[in-house]
């Protein structure tokens, strides 16, 4: 059993900034850092035959980001079976390690030469790309600079053995049969990408430069020539301080816009107005779509397999689909738009051009001639996952009796039983009151699923314009923990579990479907699907907290982080929801429902435009249960289209 490590080194003329993919169209293959089992690093030039051959004869190909070499090499006609890779990267994500080769050795105390990375990374960028523009020399290799390229030689035999070590020293627990199949389909769905309506992408930039320009004139002649432009955040804010006695905490998109809800000068409301509508970033979603496309009209590369820390959910890449605007213009509105924008007088149907342009970005994902785009979406799958991982056996039926059209609206209910109300009660308030009952129904199930307080509660309400106190709020999540006492039983049964494991590491502990562990200092916790949460060196700490370490989500560093019995149910009911997504995505894709693309719980598929493949039959097999999940009720929505949209 021989295994093959490698590593490539490449020159394009297309910045990797614009993806893996439109990179690879112009790359070519400088070196190829090679070794065989533990054998020496060899280097070589761009002998690509040769290097097909060790590719054919290897049994394991162990590469660190295998998307970037595989894409590279499929251009250069070079080929590797998908069963035969591994990936230090993936593994690495798929246990809540950090991807990057450099932060993994640091971790798994591989040692390296800090200089001579710090240098490796200067040599990269004297010869993977063009050197600047204001340069006599364009491009740098191994005739013009000798002896920087014995030292980028020396480099790229580094990235080897470093990476060779680092796959030694890995976890392998969740080099599962199911995982890895995963993962190979969802290589498989990177590269099949989506096609994109170029033309309107082009377009929405046209009508964005245009709707900019008129912002910038609007905000000199409201300022008199003050502020030239409304990014220029401090000039604005020291403007509005000195001119109205505003003074803002800040111009972050939240606090302009509760800013606007409340009473200002209509001189001051103007500027923020403005200010709202020129930091819209909807734009840099269409600038990525053109510098990405590959040039058969499809983006690919926009997903990445266990992205998200802990979870393993999926991250978004490049094109960041789980980040788009949601739209506020309606549907009629953005196709009138569309039209209107490719060709050019977007402002002849709306006022507020910048609002069409985020609200279109979707729509630049669209089904090719012949083809169309089926999509469903997995019904409010935490909620369900939350309530049978704790047993709230009320709240399973509650679901299945909604699913079979016999019940009621979860927020609805979830006010009744918390307030002793009838559903009949909530749902008449709705019709002829206010609709409060309701409303506070659905803040109570999406704040407080994962021991959320008070706090929790307000942040939640103010997203829907609801102000309340605090001795108030207290009520209402005292009332829903009432309601919902199986759910906070399995907030303190985990954590229990948690620190007794860590407490004595030879010991394990179940709770319900669940089993918590520990193994070489990593707490791990079994899920219903075979896969495991992983938290490094974790440990109960001097202030009696669980900690570990892991990225911190807001400085994107590995630090020491601390946890608690509901966000630890809360990371595993969004994995144990992945795994329900993951199951349901084998089975689309083997029912002929090409994934082309997947947005938190909803796939997007591309089909042959028949009607054999619908959105009825896409949602019901979303909604087939997986076996490990016996008695999780399960539904799924959809609908059909060829141009991508919110439902």
């Amino acid at each position: 059993m021989t295994t093959l490590y490698l590593d490539l080194e490449t020159f394009s003329t297309v910045p990797i900034t614009h993806g893996t993919h439109a990179y690879a169209e112009k790359a070519e293959v400088l070196l190829i850092a090679v070794a065989i089992d533990d054998g020496d690093v060899a280097v070589l030039g761009p002998e690509l035959d040769y290097l097909q051959e060790m590719i054919d004869e290897a049994d394991t190909i162990v590469i660190h980001n295998s998307a970037f070499d595989r894409t590279i090499l499929r251009h250069h006609n070079v080929t590797m079976s998908m069963g035969k890779m591994r990936d230090t990267m993936v593994q690495a994500l798929a246990h809540g390690l950090p991807g990057s080769l450099g932060t993994l050795c640091d971790i798994l105390c591989v040692p390296v030469d800090k200089a001579k990375d710090k240098r490796g990374k200067k040599l990269l960028q004297l010869f993977t790309k063009p050197r600047p523009k204001n340069t006599k020399l364009r491009r740098a290799d191994a005739q013009t600079h000798p002896e920087e390229w014995a030292e980028f030689v020396a480099y790229a035999r580094s990235d080897v053995e470093a990476m060779r070590e680092v796959y030694k020293r890995l976890p392998s627990w969740n080099n599962i049969a199911a995982e890895r199949g995963l993962w190979i389909l969802d290589q498989q769905i990177n590269d099949r990408g989506v096609a994109v309506d170029l033309d309107l992408a082009r377009a929405a930039l046209r009508a964005a430069a245009r709707a900019g320009a008129d912002l910038s004139e609007r905000a000199k002649a409201a300022t008199g020539g003050v502020v030239g432009s409304l990014t220029q955040r401090d000039k604005l804010m020291a403007y509005l301080a000195s001119e109205y006695d505003y003074i803002p905490g800040d111009m972050t998109k939240g606090t302009v816009t509760a800013a606007l809800k409340g009473e200002l000068d209509p001189a001051v409301r103007e500027l923020l107005q403005i200010r709202q509508q020129a930091s819209a970033t909807s734009p840099a979603k269409y600038t990525v779509l053109v510098n990405g496309t590959s040039s058969d009209g499809r983006l690919r590369g926009t997903l990445q397999y266990c992205g998200a820390a802990r979870t393993g959910r999926w991250g978004g890449r490049l094109f960041q689909p789980q980040n788009l605007p949601r739209p506020t213009l309606k549907q009629s509105a953005i196709e009138a738009g569309i039209a209107a924008m490719k060709l050019d007088c977007e402002d002849l149907v709306v006022d507020n051009v910048i609002e069409l342009c985020a609200s279109a970005v979707r729509g630049c994902l669209i089904a090719p001639p012949s083809r169309k785009l089926v999509i469903a979406d997995l019904s409010n799958i935490e909620g369900r996952v939350l309530a049978w991982l704790a047993g709230e056996e009320w709240k399973v039926k509650a679901f299945s009796d909604f699913d079979l059209g016999v019940g009621h609206d979860l927020y609805v209910l979830a006010y009744a039983r918390s307030f002793g109300s009838t559903p009949e009660q909530v749902i008449d308030n709705k019709k002829t009151g206010d609709g409060m009952m309701r409303q506070l129904g659905k803040i109570m199930e999406l704040a407080l699923g994962y021991q959320g307080s008070v706090g929790a509660f307000q942040s939640m309400a103010r997203l829907y314009g609801i102000e309340k106190g605090e001795e108030e709020v207290l009520s209402i999540v005292k009332a829903w923990r009432k309601a919902h006492r199986c759910i906070v039983g399995f907030w303190y049964d985990v954590e229990f579990a948690a620190r007794r494991v860590l407490r004595d590491p030879e010991t394990r502990r179940e709770v319900r479907d669940l089993t918590l562990d520990v193994a070489d200092g990593w707490l791990r916790i079994r899920l219903p699907s075979g896969r495991y949460l992983c938290y490094p060196d974790a440990r109960e700490n001097e202030e009696d907290k669980i900690s570990y370490s892991g990225v911190n989500q807001y400085t994107r560093k590995w630090e020491t982080l601390e946890t608690y019995g509901g966000k630890l149910v809360e990371n595993i009911v969004q994995a144990t929801a992945r795994d329900v997504l993951a199951h349901s995505m084998a089975l689309a894709e083997k029912a002929g429902y090409e994934i082309c693309l997947h947005v938190h719980d909803e796939l997007i598929t591309e089909t042959p435009d028949d009607p054999a493949y619908s959105a009825e039959g896409l949602s019901a097999l979303m909604a087939t249960e997986p076996g490990w999940s016996f008695g999780l009720p399960l539904a799924a929505a959809g609908f059909e289209c060829n141009r991508y949209r919110k439902d």
